[in-house]
């Protein structure tokens, strides 16, 4: 017998690890760790919690059970080994610097006691380093890595194990612990239901339709003709070979057009797993800027903008949209994720690592990687980052990406029934226009145009341009 330690794998199918473990007999194990749910945030947990859930069922449908822990992993994980006699622990790795350190620690307190530990590549379909420059190094530029990866022959997804190769275990009596119990509130926010099957659900609907039109679509935050997965391959609720592979089954019958959706879509995935090896390569890039320059970057830092930013009152109607629908759905569209981190990092001269722990606490599909790899991206600090001269027009990206803002109305209710040149002229109209057609909606809080001047102003400093 062998501990299977669940983590960002919250699944039975195509799960690489349990399956190593199964051909051993496999006792599934959860830990509650309180150094990890300490920088949780009540949408994550409550996911979280309702993918343990349908994780459970699901091993009691097989005649087993989830075995849940509490405490430093490397106590209780030597614990269970000995309590159940098991031979030793598979895992599926982790790549943040923090998981690292964690799982060696674990990995040592096995070992001393006399089991064995395999680690297994799961997450992702090529793991950190199988993909490298001629010279052996990461690459740190999408393009080269993209094209790499879309060329790459992805393996098939892992079966489930059946009744037989899981250990036969006594379901536990006791609950599933609740949000309150480890300390965290109800989300504000409405989060979607968890586990393989809801997961299953989204990608198949996304699949049967969306998929065609991504291309042309993705950017369009009112339609938003994307998968909404990001959440699952956070969790690890479905598996990415499987995800892959009914992507690749969408080319069958497709014509050109909608071929190029498909592959677009495919180098979504790619960039996932490009920000993953950038940060295994780079685990000092959660709190440290990617990008060095000469000088410090004079981040004005500005408290009531950035409370502005975050509530979504800052006037400028399609980076209220975005952050509102942050906090009524803890989630937030793609464009509209680059459009506010653009207004937070160049209009307001924020730091981007207050941005990302606003999104760290309020996204249920935060992932570390991605979530700082796109902060960077827009704040020009990180690798294959925009050029720093590159700042997002709020007005332009409402137009062009909202053109009748539908996405602008939804979520900035002090705008319905205001025509959509009105609001994207937002920035333009006195104060008695404004008080006329929407007088509970803020004017702007900066001028985008002089804002914009100064952050490539201050952008240059850091670089010594002009020195």
């Amino acid at each position: 017998m062998r501990v299977h330690w669940h983590r960002q794998d919250l699944r039975t199918a195509d799960n690489r690890g349990l399956s190593v473990a199964a051909a051993d007999e496999a006792l599934p194990v959860f830990v509650f760790d309180p150094d990890v749910l300490k920088d949780g945030s009540p949408p994550r947990v409550a996911f979280m919690l309702d993918a343990l859930a349908r994780l459970r069922a699901r091993y009691r449908d097989l005649e087993s059970d989830l075995v849940v822990a509490w405490g430093d992993p490397a106590e209780a994980i030597p614990e269970l080994v000995a309590e159940y006699g098991a031979d030793g622990v598979v895992w599926n790795e982790d790549y943040t610097g923090l998981s690292r350190a964690r799982d060696e620690r674990v990995q040592e307190a096995i070992t001393d006691a006399g089991g064995d530990v395999e680690r297994v590549h799961d997450a992702v379909c090529h793991e950190p380093g199988a993909i490298t420059t001629s010279d052996g190094k990461p690459y740190a530029v999408f393009s080269y890595y993209g094209t790499k990866w879309l060329d790459r022959e992805k393996d098939e997804p892992v079966p489930e194990p059946d009744a037989g190769s899981l250990a036969t275990v006594e379901p536990a009596d006791e609950a599933l612990p609740s949000l309150r119990d480890l300390g965290f509130a109800e989300p504000a926010a409405e989060i979607p239901p968890a586990g393989t099957g809801p997961a299953r659900d989204r990608l198949e609907t996304f699949c049967a339709g969306d998929i065609y039109e991504y291309a042309e679509k993705r950017d369009d935050l009112a339609d938003e003709a994307t998968a909404r997965i990001s959440q699952d391959l956070a969790f690890g609720t479905i598996g990415i070979r499987e995800v892959h592979e009914r992507v690749e089954a969408t080319l069958d019958g497709a014509d050109e057009g909608q071929a190029a959706s498909v592959e677009a879509f495919r180098r979504q995935l790619a960039w996932r797993e490009f920000y993953t090896q950038v940060l295994w390569a780079n685990p000092e890039n959660v709190t440290r800027s990617h990008r060095e320059f000469p000088n410090d970057i004079d981040w004005r830092n500005d408290e009531a903008e950035f409370d502005a930013w975050r509530e979504g009152r800052t006037g400028f109607p399609v980076v209220d949209a975005g952050m509102r629908q942050l906090r009524e759905e803890a989630y937030v569209h793609n464009r509209a994720r680059l459009i506010v981190g653009s207004f937070l990092t160049k209009d307001l001269l924020c730091d981007w690592r207050r941005g990302y722990e606003h999104f760290r606490a309020t996204l249920v599909d935060h992932d570390t990687a991605s979530n700082n790899g796109n902060w960077q991206w827009v704040a020009s600090t990180g690798t294959d980052a925009q050029p720093y001269f590159r700042v997002f027009n709020p007005m332009k990206q409402g137009r062009d990406h909202d053109p009748d803002a539908e996405y602008i109305r939804r979520y900035v209710p002090e705008l319905e029934g205001v025509d959509a040149e009105t609001i994207h002229s937002w920035h333009e109209l006195d104060p008695d226009e404004r008080a006329e057609v929407a007088p509970d909606y803020p004017a702007p809080i900066v001028d985008h145009a002089s804002r914009r001047e100064e952050a490539i102003s201050t952008f240059e400093r850091a670089r010594g341009e002009g020195e």
